[in-house]
Order: structure tokens, then sequence, then C-alpha cells
């Protein structure tokens, strides 16, 4: 570049115009390191777009991944009273089931000769620093205790604390007229849940609270008396303490509201669950090769071209991507089964040799399930830790989001790229800004010159 001298003095030059051209020409050098900081920012986004389809694919794997799925079963009652449900593994057939008896929960109140007149009045021995209230049931194996001291003798005091200790007894304080209170303790159902009452360290809270479940004496009163549920099952006579029945048929769990005579309950086999986990599973494998196919786009532009198109996925011809979408596919055939499918298409899940994608043949998917529910688990699950498709790819995956794998390694890789051009770009626009300020003041000695010679 010619000096500035070498352009002569008063020769009118357009020097803020020269100034500017040249401060534009200067940041030009910005422009190399804001690409690549553009294109690597690009990337970061895109790799962490990818990890996003993965944990997206992996939950709906996950969902697939489960034996229990294949053993799933439907339940009916002809008896809307009697509810009823299953879990997995219950075996299908029918039972005739007549409820006799409900369980009860028993519920004891105060029945003190003297009003409780406030819920805040003490009712202990003020005499006595602490007391215990012990409850005994049969179906604890050591006594409840409530320990008081002597400022927590009163109705509300003492069924707060036999409330936090969350015991499976209740306290509540009912209200029977204006200067009247009660205290009422209520219990889990069944026999071996009935209260047995006594108070140590205070006999005036004893003579308050104090009963005997098994001769039923006491200052307490009894409102409900605790009973087992009773019922039929095809004949067996069965007795439970709770009106939830989870064992009687195994898998079925029974509610009991009312009792009922010849309920006909039906457990069927049913391949839902499993259908609707495998077409979530084919759909959300589907959209990660959508992610895989944006993220890699090339759009071809015309020979010659100074630089390629800008739509171009960020990812394009990127290693990792290959390297996760060719592992996952790898595991659709390594799924090691022993049972009598090898492969996805065999139980009606084909792949489109061009888009990569999979397809369920409905019909197909829906006869296997029907008569070899076992094989499909097997091939799909197995054993939950070596073998089986959806166990394989959830190794697979697995490695690809883990803290040290292939996607953070590469978000790392670019991060710290990134803080490279940072400092490039700094260094440059320093270097810049000395060279403008050099400029202008080469211009203005140009310009005072000139004035001066005017």
């Amino acid at each position: 570049m010619a000096s500035f001298t070498s352009l002569g003095v008063g020769s009118n030059l357009p020097l803020d115009t020269l100034l500017n051209n040249l401060t534009i020409a200067e940041k030009k050098r910005l422009n190399p390191i804001t690409q690549q900081q553009s294109d690597n920012t690009a990337r970061l986004t895109a790799y962490g777009t990818l990890k996003s389809a993965l944990e997206k694919f992996q939950t709906a794997n996950t969902a697939l991944n489960k034996a229990d799925l294949f053993k799933s079963t439907t339940v009916t009652s002809s008896n809307e009273d009697l509810k009823v449900s299953t879990e997995a593994g219950a075996a299908p057939g029918i039972y005739t089931i007549s409820v006799t008896q409900l369980a009860q929960a028993q519920s004891l109140r105060t029945d003190s000769p003297t009003i409780i007149a406030s819920t805040k009045d003490a009712l202990g021995d003020e005499s006595s620093d602490t007391r215990t209230i012990k409850i005994t049931q049969d179906g604890r194996k050591e006594p409840l205790e409530i320990k008081l001291n002597k400022d927590q003798t009163s109705l509300d005091e003492i069924s707060k604390t036999i409330n936090d200790a969350d015991s499976g007894i209740s306290a509540s304080i009912v209200k029977v007229k204006d200067g009247d209170y009660q205290l009422v303790l209520t219990a889990s159902e069944g026999l071996a849940n009935k209260m047995t009452i006594s108070v140590e360290g205070d006999s005036k809270l004893n003579d308050l609270l104090a009963y005997d479940s098994k001769t039923n004496t006491g200052n307490m009163k009894e409102l409900v008396n605790a009973q087992n549920a009773q019922l039929n099952v095809n004949g067996i006579d069965i007795e439970r303490s709770s009106n939830k029945i989870t064992d009687a048929p195994q898998g079925v769990t029974l509610d009991l509201t009312k009792k009922v005579t010849d309920v006909r309950v039906t457990v069927t086999k049913s391949n839902d669950k499993a259908t609707e986990a495998i077409k979530g599973w084919v759909d959300s494998y589907n959209s990660l090769i959508d992610t895989f196919n944006t993220l890699t786009k090339y759009k071809e532009v015309d020979p010659g071209a100074e630089a390629q198109d800008k739509n171009n996925g960020a990812l394009l011809g990127d290693s990792v991507v290959r390297t996760i979408q060719s592992g996952i596919r790898a595991q659709f055939a390594n799924g090691a089964s022993d049972g009598a499918f090898k492969t996805l298409n065999e139980i009606g899940i084909k792949q489109d040799g061009t888009t990569g994608k999979l397809k369920i043949d409905d019909d197909k998917l829906k006869k296997v399930l029907n008569e070899n529910t076992a094989s499909v688990r097997e091939l799909l699950v197995g054993d939950g830790k070596e073998t089986g498709i959806t166990t394989k790819i959830a190794t697979e995956v697995k490695g690809y989001l883990a803290d040290d794998g292939i996607i953070d390694s590469a978000q790392d890789s670019i991060n710290a790229t990134l803080k490279k051009l940072t400092k490039q770009y700094l260094s440059v626009s320093a270097s810049i800004d000395d060279t403008v300020a050099r400029y202008t003041a080469q211009f203005y000695a140009i310009r005072y010159h000139d004035e001066q010679t005017e």
C-alpha cells in the first residue's frame, strides 16, 4: 500500500471515505473466524438435537424392554360392585366370587363421665412430667409408644402426636356440641389391628384412654368393631384383613365394596400393551431416522460453485452420526434369540431398504403375538441383561449418551475450538483496532497539513 504522503498534499482527497473503506477492509479479516464460530456453534446445537432424539428413542426402547408387557391380561367383572384389576402374570381363567363380609377398621371414642369442654385443656396429671400412651395390636410386633410431656395432654396435642407417628392409627376430634368434645381413634382394617390402649406414668390420662380389646372393656367406647373380609373364590373360603385382595386369585386385585354373590370374574390374555409399546418403539426409531437425515442432509450445488449450500445439515459427513446410526441398526440382527424368531421381519416389522425406516405389518404382528408371545418376547427383550434386541440397543445407546460417550466428547472438542476462536477473534480485533487507529492518525495528519497550507 502506498504511503499517505505519497498521495500528495493538498489533493483534496476524501479522507473520511478512504478511512471508512480501509476500516471495512480490515474488518474482513474477522470473517473467516466468525464463519468458523458460526459453523461450530451450529454443530454444537446439532449434537444437542441428536442427543435429545437419542434420549427419546431410549425412553421408547426402555418401555418395550419389559418382559411383563408380554404377560399382560385384562379382566372383567359381571357386577360393578366388585372392582377388579390384573397385574402381569395373572393366569387366564374364569372365577366365581362371593363376598360374605367386608373388612372393618376398629374405631374407639372417649367415654369419660366428665365432659371435655375444650380441645386445649390439659387432661393429664400435671404432677407428671412425662407419660407414654401404649397401643398394642396383634398385627404389630412391638406396641406403638406415644410419649407426651405435661404440655401435650390436651385433645389437640394428643391427636397431633398420634397422627405424627404415621403408624396406621389415626386420631380425630369430634365436636358433639358446644363445650363437649371427644377423641376418636381409628385403626387399619382387620382383626389383627384391634387396639388395646394403656397410659403409663399418668393415671388420670389412663382413666380417659384405657381400653382392652380382648375383653372389650375400658373407659373408651367401641364405635366400630374390627373384622376381616370373608369371601369365596371358586368354592374356596378365604379370609383377609383388608378389603383389597391381591392374591386370591394370584395376579388379580379385588376391591371389595359390598357383599356380592356369584360374581363372574373373567381374566383373559391381552397383547394390547405389548402392541402399543412396539408401535411406540417403531415410531420413535423412525423419528430418530428423521433427525439423522435432517442433521446430515446434502443439497447439490452447481459445478464450480464457490461454496456448499447453506441449508446443508450441520453434521453432514459427521462420523459420530454414522457410528450411532450403524450401531443401532446392527442390533436389529443381534438379538441372539433362542426362540422361534431371529429377525424383526419374522414378527412383522420390516425395514425399508431405501429410507431405513421401520414399518409394521399389523396383521402379522397380531398373529405372532397371539400364537407365540413367548418367542416375540425372547426376540425383543431376551434375558434383559445380554440378549434381546431392545436389551442390546439399551446398552448401545447408554454408551452413546454417557458423560464420556462420543456425543459429549464431540461437544467438548467443539467447545475447546470455540474458546480458541474467541481468543483468536479478540486478538485479530485488537490488531484491527490498532491498524485503524494508525490510519486515523495518519489521515488527521494529512488533513491538518492541508489546512495549514491553504
